[in-house]
């Protein structure tokens, strides 16, 4: 269990999954007093999918840190974030049912993070993935659980292991602008809507591409934001280029 005095914890945490379905793996960073990656872990899941594979990613990070300190979690995964911050009371209110009368996905995860959040100073930021200059934190546990993806074997300080090489879903982006930090704990409106997923604008020629309505994963194991370009393919949405 990480502890710390009197100040706050900067933290991040990333999952990932080649295929989504396909192999996965969780991971999570601490920072040191200068923003530097100082303490992490990543352990793999087998085969699941990344939306699993983000909200173990959060619960593992939590269970690492005391409930006394005060932690800011880094995220690049809109759906677990919102999951625990905006939609989870209406769920609970709803029987565990979305605004749609369906089943919540992942609930037992869900479950866990809330009872692992219920009363502690926790602060969640977004931030987007794969951008040149980046944050370094969401950097280092994307590609920690990457590599514990591909290699499906557990990694970490602890454990002496060399920092996560890069892999090609590291490759660099464009920056893109940064979403605003979300509220402490968990709190806020009902959401029915998961982290990827297709919509927008209207698309063209034979590939069927489109702009992205809602932030979502490749098959690649790579993110695409919103508004940028994607096509269909056999596991669902993606880069154009992965079909």
């Amino acid at each position: 269990m990480l502890d710390g005095v009197g100040e706050r914890i900067i933290a991040a945490c990333d999952g990932a999954s080649k295929g989504n379905p396909g192999p996965a793996a969780w991971a999570w960073v601490i920072a040191d007093d200068r923003g530097d990656p100082a303490r992490w872990e990543a352990g793999p899941l087998g085969g699941t999918t990344n939306n699993v594979a983000e909200l173990t990613a959060l619960e593992q990070l939590l269970g690492a840190v005391d409930r006394d300190v005060a932690l800011e979690v880094r995220m690049d995964s809109q759906y677990a974030m919102k999951a625990v911050t905006t939609w989870l009371p209406g769920w609970k209110r709803k029987g565990w049912k979305t605004a749609a009368g369906k089943p919540v996905a992942n609930r037992e995860l869900v479950v866990r993070i809330d009872e692992l959040l219920a009363g502690r100073d926790v602060e969640f930021r977004y931030v987007p993935a794969h951008q040149v200059g980046g944050d370094r934190l969401n950097d280092f546990a994307d590609r920690a659980a990457s590599h514990a993806a591909i290699v499906q074997e557990a990694a970490g300080s602890h454990l002496g292991s060399p920092p996560p090489p890069r892999t090609p879903d590291t490759v660099r982006k464009a920056p893109r602008p940064s979403g605003a930090t979300a509220v402490s704990g968990t709190g806020g409106s009902s959401g029915t809507r998961s982290g990827g997923g297709a919509g927008g604008g209207s698309g063209s020629g034979p590939a069927r591409t489109l702009k992205a309505k809602y932030p979502g994963r490749c098959r690649c194991g790579r993110p695409y934001a919103a508004g940028e370009v994607i096509a269909k393919n056999a596991d669902g949405w993606g880069h154009p280029d992965c079909r």
